[in-house]
This record gives C-alpha cells, sequence and structure tokens, in this order.
C-alpha cells in the first residue's frame, strides 16, 4: 500500500514534490509531520488537526506508547488509528532516539538496549526485532528501524562504531519485518535511518548501506543534536545525494521554519519536529513574516488577529492581546491557540514550498522567506 509518486523537480535546487500512498490516504510532500508522542498532539483534537491545520500525517512514540498505556491496551483497541480516533497515516518512531537522550538509564549491547522507565524506573529491553514487534502492536503505517543515535559531539570512533551497529541492527529489523504481518489488516513500511554523526565519510558509507537495503523510504537521523546549522546542512546535502531519487527522504526531529526550508531545497521530503507546539505553549508564535514573542509588553493592547494571513480559524479569530494575556495567565487555552495557530503556519509553510516547486519558482521565494521567518518583530 506504500507508494511514493515524484511529481515535480526545482531546476535551480534539489527540492521536489510528489505524493506518498499509504493505506490511511495519501501525503503530499513536502509535508511537516505533527509530533504526537504519547498518542495526542498536545493541546489540539483530531477533528482540529485534520480540518484547521490540515495535518495529513501525524506521529507516535514506540517507547512512550510502549510504556503508557501499554501494548494490552493498544492491542485491545485495535491499533492506535482505533485509540486515538486519528484516521489518517500515522508514523512511529523506534524508540532509538530515546536510547539518546536516556543515557543515564540505559545500557547499549549488540543484543539490544536495556533501559529503565522515566515514570517509575522499572527495566526493559529494547532489541531490533522487538522495536518491530512493538510497532507492529501500535500500528503505524510508516515504523522505524531500531537504531543508536550518536550525542554531539562525539568522536570519529564512537561515531563509526555506533553506525556499524546501527546497520547491524537495521539488518536484524528488516528480517523481523519481512517475516512478520501487521495486526490490523492493512500495509506497513520499515524505514531505515542513516547515522554516522557529522563525519562525511561515515555519512556516505551509511547513505550507501541504507541504499542498499532497498526499502520504500529512508530517513536521515543524528541531526539536529547539537550541531551547528551549516553542519546540518552539509551533512543533508552529501545524503540527500545519495539516497535513492525515486524514494521519499525523511529528515528526523527538524526544525525551525528556516531549517525546513533550507532542506526542502537540498532534497528532503518530510520533516517532524515538537518546535511549533513546545515553542507555542512559551508564547513564540511563527508567521510569514518573522517570530513572535507574545509574552512581550508590546502585545498588551494590541487588538488585532494574532495573524491575518494565517488560515486557521484560531489565528485569525482571537486577538495577539487575548492570546498574551492566556499565556501570561497559564491558561490552557492559551497554549492550545498557539499550537494551532504555529502547526497551521508550518503545514502552510510546506504547502506553500510545493505549490512554488510545481510554479518553477521555489528557489527565489525561498531565500526571501528564509529571510522573514527568521526576522523577530
Amino acid at each position: 500500500m506504500f507508494r511514493f509518486t515524484l511529481q515535480h523537480t526545482d531546476e535551480a535546487s534539489r527540492a521536489r514534490a510528489g505524493v506518498i500512498e499509504t493505506a490511511h490516504g495519501t501525503i503530499p510532500t513536502p509535508i511537516f509531520m505533527p509530533v504526537g508522542t504519547l498518542g495526542s498532539v498536545k493541546g489540539v483534537h483530531q477533528r482540529e488537526l485534520r480540518d484547521d491545520i490540515q495535518a495529513k500525517i501525524i506521529l507516535g512514540n514506540t517507547y512512550h506508547l510502549y510504556l503508557r498505556p501499554g501494548l494490552e491496551v493498544l492491542e485491545k483497541a485495535g491499533g492506535l488509528h482505533a485509540f486515538n480516533s486519528w484516521q489518517g497515516p500515522i508514523l512511529t518512531d523506534s524508540g532509538g532516539y530515546q536510547v539518546y537522550s536516556l543515557s543515564a538509564r540505559r545500557k547499549i549491547k549488540e543484543e539490544g538496549v536495556t533501559f529503565q522507565s522515566h515514570i517509575d524506573g522499572s527495566k526493559h529491553f529494547f532489541s531490533p526485532e522487538r522495536a518491530v514487534d512493538i510497532q507492529r502492536s501500535i500500528g503505524g503505517d510508516i515504523i522505524m528501524a531500531f537504531d543508536e543515535c550518536p550525542p554531539y559531539p562525539c568522536d570519529y570512533t564512537y561515531a563509526k562504531d555506533s553506525m556499524a551497529l546501527t546497520h547491524r541492527w537495521l539488518k536484524r529489523c528488516c528480517g523481523r519485518f519481512d517475516e512478520t504481518e501487521g495486526h490490523y489488516g492493512y500495509a506497513q513500511t520499515l524505514m531505515p535511518i542513516v547515522q554516522g554523526s557529522t563525519y562525511k565519510d561515515l555519512r556516505q558509507q551509511s547513505a550507501e548501506t541504507i541504499a542498499s537495503f532497498d526499502r520504500p523510504a529512508n530517513a536521515i537521523g543524528g541531526l539536529s543534536v547539537g550541531e551547528p546549522a551549516e553542519s546540518m546542512y552539509e551533512t543533508t546535502e552529501l545524503v540527500c545525494g545519495i539516497l535513492p531519487q525515486d524514494k521519499p527522504r525523511y529528515l528526523m526531529g527538524v526544525g525551525t521554519p528556516e531549517n525546513l526550508l533550507e532542506c526542502i531545497s537540498l532534497g528532503v521530503d518530510m520533516f517532524d519536529c515538537v518546535l511549533p507546539t513546545r515553542n507555542a505553549r512559551h508564547g513564540m508564535l511563527y508567521t510569514a513574516k518573522g517570530v513572535i514573542n507574545i509574552r512581550n509588553s508590546k502585545w498588551k493592547e494590541d487588538f488585532s488577529p494574532v495573524d491575518e494571513h494565517n488560515p486557521c480559524f484560531a489565528s485569525q479569530h482571537y486577538s495577539k492581546a487575548y492570546l498574551r494575556h492566556l499565556i501570561h495567565s497559564k491558561e490552557m487555552l492559551g497554549g492550545q491557540i498557539a499550537s494551532l495557530h504555529n502547526l497551521s503556519f508550518y503545514l502552510w509553510l510546506v504547502g506553500e514550498a510545493r505549490r512554488h516547486i510545481a510554479a518553477g519558482t521555489f528557489r527565489p521565494w525561498k531565500e526571501e522567506m528564509v529571510k522573514a521567518v527568521q526576522t523577530r518583530l
């Protein structure tokens, strides 16, 4: 059920526009995927995701969903789609990033990773096979291979050994995936992940290895973990030049609006990041004219819409002054409005990128937009 059709390419860059078909719907690319770590995008109803934000795919996280609500609950519900009432496509992260982020709570061995729950300290074990099995139970349309995400900075030897471990784990993931079937009557797709830190020779080797597995889609991991933006772009450009042209490329955990624009121009098709919702809850709003810190006193008596150019209902219906009041008062509605606004902007941004790619005007539009989105209002 997974198919990628490349529809347009930009002559002045590597930007592309296409369509991904899954069992739960089609996804126009480039696309941004709102993060629903625990099965929900914080503060946003599924109806709002579908109708107001027009999200085409959301994320769930294997590590968190495995701990809560647990596989027994998810399987009895009929999988995550039935459990959270989101009927569009879902991508599940394998938990590999948590291996990176919970460094004080885990031990990595060839067999897999033993870790302690951040909830109650209980011990658990993830192997590549187990990560596939868990994601079969969760039921994502796209499931990620189990990998190790090395920290930044790390020395060359660590990065090389970590990359080699990720490749060995990928072979085991593919073996388990190919010998099993989904639980809920539709096909799932396994996506490998390129690693190698910021070392060019390692990234080249990893991209070539991942491409050799000939899976329907590929991901770029281990970036946006503290490295300079230029290193991210150099690595992304290198990897996109190696990964197959006829398969979608997913840059994991990225990023700011300018990061998305620059990486689209390098050939990336899919993005996810917690930034738009996390920053929204602290009063940072993204717009086509720049970034607004709604907590600033300059917005106290500004009764104009949050962003009249944003198609989202929340952006047009509520004033800056009212949103500032809600954020300062720590009212839940403030975080909800801001989250809806930011997610709508991100989806608008990738939609505009797609439109300009098709029209042949992407590069000049991108250059102007990169300047605009970095402006502080």
